[in-house]
């Protein structure tokens, strides 16, 4: 398997879905496979696990998938 990645995501916007993370990031093909995603791969959200779909991820907020890496969020303007 490959290396874990570790990586900063930057949002423009207020927050993130973490099905569009998954997504963006290209760990599923489509928004409509991040319910089955997470309903099979335990996801955590600031060393708190979670499998909604719609959870809003904010920048501070720090994302692990198991197998895959580790997210970073950040907000855009923090990095201008």
């Amino acid at each position: 398997m490959g290396e874990i990645v570790k990586k900063e995501i930057f949002i423009d916007r207020p927050y993130i879905t973490l099905g569009q993370l998954l997504k963006e990031e290209s760990i599923i093909s489509s928004g409509g496979q991040a319910k089955w995603y997470l309903r099979e791969h335990t996801v955590n959200i600031n060393d708190e696990p979670d499998n909604r779909r719609g959870r809003k991820l904010y920048a501070g907020d720090n994302v692990e998938v198991p197998d895959v890496g580790l997210f970073f969020i950040r907000s855009k303007q923090d990095s201008e």
